[in-house]
């Protein structure tokens, strides 16, 4: 009898340090499914995209204006770009562009009969100049005015080439920065909106931003007849945390 207490005795510190490591692993398990649970419902959201647009007016105007003349002889058709340039310049000038407004680029001489195809005798002038004359300003409305006469230019026996020879003018914006805080801001009360709805219909809640970003700004033409306004875009991506 003594031998089996002594036995028993030996066994019970065993006993109750099993007992208590089995009790430490449940809790351990159910701490670990309570947390495993809120992290799950941690990680429920919505990813929604928030938009933001405006029309502006450019305010760079780059006009490039370009003709060419030809002559079988290089001196004489020399004297004719000269000349066709000045009056460009003296129409450019009535227009009311200044000196720092209007470069003038060098002509481009091109020698039709050595350029290796084509048949030279069917070739009427040898020779053809191409000058172009390009007006960089601010006062976009003033070189839109100024392209409604370019009429008097060819009056005067100067033969201007169109868009389809890359004589288009530009039209851009640069002060996109003053824009970026308030676009910014509306793309994303705009996300903002579109997550409040989503929750709404799934009877959840709206929570805070889990991640967001900010997609790149795009500045277009408003379209092919008005490249004068400008069109600017950006799209921010939001993801917002969900609860019951």
């Amino acid at each position: 009898m003594s031998q089996s207490r002594g036995i028993a005795a030996a066994f019970l510190p065993a006993f109750v340090l099993g007992a208590f490591v089995c009790a430490g692993l449940i809790g351990l398990g159910y701490w670990a499914t309570r947390g495993a649970l809120e992290v799950k419902g941690l990680e429920r959201s919505v990813t929604v995209k928030g938009l933001a647009e405006r029309e502006v007016p450019a305010d760079i105007a780059i006009w490039p204006i370009r003709f060419t003349d030809a002559d079988n002889d290089l001196v004489p058709l020399y004297d004719t770009v000269q000349r066709h340039n000045a009056l460009v310049l003296k129409f450019l000038a009535k227009q009311g562009f200044s000196e720092q407004e209007i470069s003038v680029a060098p002509p481009s001489m091109v020698d039709r009969q050595a350029q290796g195809y084509g048949n030279p005798s069917q070739i009427p002038f040898r020779y053809a100049a191409t000058s172009t004359i390009t007006v960089y300003t601010q006062n976009v409305e003033q070189v839109r005015k100024a392209m409604t006469h370019l009429v008097d230019l060819g009056k005067e026996g100067i033969a201007i080439s169109g868009e389809d020879m890359g004589a288009g003018a530009q039209f851009l914006f640069t002060h996109l920065n003053d824009l970026k805080p308030g676009m910014i801001e509306a793309a994303t009360r705009n996300a903002r909106e579109v997550a409040d709805k989503f929750a709404a219909d799934s009877d959840s809640h709206l929570g805070k931003i889990r991640r967001a970003s900010q997609g790149q700004f795009s500045i277009e033409d408003r379209d092919s007849n008005t490249p004068y306004i400008k069109k600017v875009r950006v799209v921010s991506t939001v993801d917002y945390y969900l609860s019951d």
